[in-house]
């Protein structure tokens, strides 16, 4: 799944919202209109800025326009509030998350956990196999505990550090450890996505993991083989000396592999299946504890005191986790990587993740979701044509309803009887969910997906759209096992 093991309102309980009133063009109104505002906010106006307001205003005109197609239609303002409250509602959980993710990184930041994974990690992975590195580690914790969101919001934040320090560009190594953790994640039987498919396509769990690894493997093997090219060509010639910049962290922190018990208390938590919540609240009061133990002096500096009491403790953890943060150090270039926004550096991708769930609210209430996929399937009447459809209206789902729950739920209720009339075993639907819906969700700015990836790892979208290998190439592998009806399951006779 997109992967922070937080299922919506009973998703499969969820009713997919017809209007007989409202016709195709109508329901497209809205998504032009919106995709039109946002071209042109991005990339004549705001710019990399466009996430810090402008397009989160833009989520809630286009939600205007959607509610004004509504009312033409006889959809009333209060059912239109009602699935804008269940939207944001869902998002609950997601957006708890994200505020502890911040708290998290700032006391990870300030304990020395986060500078000490730096500090090892510098001295293990070279230019040359760091990002296909980034790929395998993060694959593997993520199927350990089915959430590329915690794969990213723990050993994601100091891969990308350590990737800045080796001179490799952010984009490249958020795109690495995305696509690693969404591997993992959508080959996990812990993920919500991973079990939410094929209960919308009528499937069995393990029946569906193991048929997508006929499109994942490939498709995860290509990405590592074009990351480790990557690796024998990016140029780091303009990088410091890592001897340069171990020191310097060793000036800073307390550096020690102690500090490494609490990610890995914090990993074995989820595996064994604490909500991610918990866990990572857990993760945030362990290392605000290791903080005073092992970083006093950056404690007492933080809350501007000259001696380690209960209240300068007290605040100088309480700073980390909830306002920006930073610890100098010898060298400009960790001045600008250790620094946390705690729980406020978060704000700004919950109000974009807040009106996205607005635009994708009104959309549903008025019909256009349902309205858009029916159309779509009406296109095509060929079996790779049933295919096609369903990746395209995942896509669109992604882009229009701004949350991959949505872009499983609809199409899969939609299409499963047009698969089972082909002929076709429910896995094929399922795992064209999946390549299609769960993972290019992180490649949407306004997605949740994709606005929580960019809040927690600092790089926007359109720096690591291109290195999400695994992520765009997935709709991509679907269709081709498909159009040459390679591992394209029948119906069983019985």
């Amino acid at each position: 799944m997109e992967s922070h093991n937080i299922t919506p309102t009973d998703p499969k309980n969820e009713d997919v919202i017809e209007n007989k009133e409202l016709n195709i063009w109508e329901a497209l109104i809205p998504i032009f209109i919106l995709v039109g505002m946002l071209f042109y906010n991005v990339y004549f106006a705001f710019g990399d800025d466009a996430l810090s307001g402008s397009n989160q205003f833009i989520l809630l005109l286009g939600a205007a326009v959607a509610a004004i197609v509504g009312f033409f239609n006889k959809v009333s303002y209060k059912q239109m509030m009602e699935e804008v409250a269940k939207n944001v509602k869902s998002t609950t959980g997601a957006l708890l998350i994200l505020l502890m993710v911040g708290s998290l990184a700032g006391t990870w930041l300030i304990s020395g956990i986060i500078p000490t994974m730096i500090y090892y990690g510098l001295q293990i992975l070279n230019p040359t196999i760091f990002l296909a590195a980034c790929v395998i580690i993060c694959a593997i914790i993520s199927i350990a505990t089915g959430s590329s969101w915690t794969t990213s919001a723990t050993v994601g934040i100091a891969l990308i550090g350590i990737g800045d320090t080796l001179g490799i560009s952010l984009g490249m190594t958020a795109g690495a450890v995305i696509s690693g953790a969404y591997f993992g994640d959508k080959m996990s039987p812990l993920s919500d996505t991973t079990n939410l498919a094929p209960a919308m396509a009528g499937g069995e769990l393990f029946s569906h993991i193991k048929y997508m690894t006929y499109t994942t493997v490939p498709t995860i093997l290509i990405t590592l083989l074009v990351f480790i090219v990557i690796g024998f060509t990016i140029d780091t010639s303009g990088t410091p000396e890592i001897g340069e910049q171990l020191k310097a962290i060793e000036e800073a922190f307390n550096i020690s592999p102690w500090l490494f018990i609490i990610p890995v208390l914090v990993i074995g938590l989820i595996i064994k299946k604490t909500p991610p919540l918990i866990a990572l609240l857990a993760g945030t009061l362990l290392g605000a504890i290791a903080a005073i133990i092992a970083q006093p002096e950056i404690v007492m500096q933080i809350a501007g005191s000259e001696e380690l009491t209960f209240n300068s403790a007290y605040i100088g953890v309480m700073k980390a986790m909830t306002v920006d943060t930073a610890v100098e150090s010898s060298s400009a270039e960790l001045n600008d990587l250790f620094s946390a926004g705690g729980m406020s550096g978060m704000l700004g991708t919950i109000w974009l993740i807040v009106c996205a769930m607005v635009f994708g609210g009104i959309m549903d209430a008025i019909g256009a979701l349902a309205r858009i996929s029916k159309a779509l399937l009406n296109l095509f009447d060929s079996v790779f044509g049933l295919f096609a459809s369903t990746v395209v209206s995942c896509l669109a789902l992604n882009v229009t309803a701004s949350d991959q729950y949505l872009a499983i739920v609809v199409p899969g209720r939609m299409y499963a009887k047009a698969f089972k009339d082909k002929g076709l075993a429910p896995e094929n639907l399922s795992r064209t969910l999946e390549d299609s819906g769960t993972v290019t969700s992180v490649l949407i700015p306004w997605n949740t997906c994709g606005a929580y990836q960019s809040g927690v790892l600092g790089v926007p979208v359109v720096d690591y759209f291109f290195f999400a290998i695994f992520n765009w190439l997935s709709p991509f592998t679907t269709l081709l096992f498909a159009a040459f009806r390679i591992k394209i399951k029948q119906l069983s006779k019985a």
